[in-house]
């Protein structure tokens, strides 16, 4: 293993000479090692992970290497037992921002990927395809405010990429620690993405994970936006089954996005709190919140306006994410209030 000092991720702290040696020999059933688990984070040593699963068994076969990190990122204990709860009667999220002064727009997504395939990193050409037909079939089985269109990335046509570039719901090919992943082999193809008539709801076929399912809307309905994921999921299980485990929830290629693999967030206005973005992350820590600039990660604030969102995602469930986020904007709001 490269043990040069610029390497400050998870998978250099873990991926031990001793555990190398130990997990080397092994192989899940479509051939994926543990050499291609840590591939990305050796190529890009500015990575904060830097491991990879290929598989639902990545997670078992190469557990030495793969719990020490999951339980250090997520401050949970592996042997615990991961809960769900998608029911929008236990929230206590409604009436966050009834004036309209500081949500911009609230967004809430999860990641699945289906039982018995493999992962970005590893799937093969014809399983991507057969998997993002097995997902097409189901979304256009949903009805109601969900019911919506598929737009596949390959040959997409000029007048259907701007208009969802203009919805800013165009998905770009993965980033260069997906690429050393593995993960954008074959772009575009059997990559799209499905939107609902009133652009409420939203699915990404075959990104980083094999459905990226959001929900989301104007303003600080997150009572209303979660309400709508919990009925999409529960509409969507009945013709997928998708890759968990008791003890570590949802699946994802990347070990970040385990359990609720759930990602609630507010885009809101505080520019007297936000004077600086580490200020704001100092304010965000103890209330459990992450701190994003409105383009994403490593992007910048525009106009006082910050990406808030859950930062626990394993250990506890899709409610307690979500109220957590709902508590933490509400202590947000009064101090901007305050300031």
């Amino acid at each position: 293993m490269n043990t040069e000092s610029n390497h400050q991720s998870l998978m250099q702290k873990y991926a031990t000479s001793e555990v190398m040696a130990k997990l080397g020999n092994i192989k899940t059933s479509n051939g994926f090692t543990v050499f291609d688990a840590v591939r990305s984070g050796k190529e890009n040593p500015d990575s904060s992970v830097g491991v990879y699963a290929g598989n639902e068994e990545s997670y078992s076969l190469f557990a030495s290497l793969f719990n020490p990190i999951i339980q250090e990122y997520h401050d949970y204990d592996v042997a615990g037992q991961h809960k769900t709860d998608l029911n929008p009667e236990h929230l206590t999220a409604d009436s966050l921002d009834s004036e309209g002064r500081h949500i911009v727009s609230t967004r809430i997504r999860v990641g699945r990927n289906l039982k018995g395939f493999a992962f970005a990193p590893a799937i093969s050409r014809q399983d991507r395809r057969l998997v993002e037909s097995k997902i097409v079939t189901a979304l256009n089985n949903l009805t109601g405010d969900l019911k919506g269109s598929y737009y596949p990335l390959e040959n997409m046509d000029e007048e259907t990429r701007v208009k969802l570039v203009a919805d800013h719901f165009l998905f770009k090919k993965g980033d260069r620690f997906l690429e050393s992943a593995g993960a954008n082999r074959d772009w575009p193809e059997a990559r799209g993405i499905f939107h609902s008539a009133d652009k409420r709801f939203l699915v990404w076929v075959n990104e980083e994970d094999q459905l990226r399912i959001i929900s989301m809307q104007s303003g600080g309905g997150l009572q209303e936006v979660f309400t709508r994921l919990a009925r999409a999921i529960s509409s969507l299980e009945k013709e997928l089954a998708f890759a968990s485990t008791d003890n570590l929830g949802h699946l994802s290629s990347c070990p970040t996005n385990l359990g609720t693999a759930m990602r609630a967030s507010v885009h809101i206005k505080l520019p007297k709190l936000a004077k600086t973005e580490d200020a704001l992350k100092k304010i965000c820590t103890p209330l459990k919140l992450s701190v994003r600039g409105i383009d994403g990660e490593h992007s910048e604030s525009k106009g006082g306006i910050y990406d808030i969102s859950n930062k626990q995602r394993l250990g506890i469930s899709e409610v307690e994410a979500v109220n957590i986020l709902a508590r933490g904007v509400r202590e947000l709001i009064a101090l901007e209030q305050s300031a």
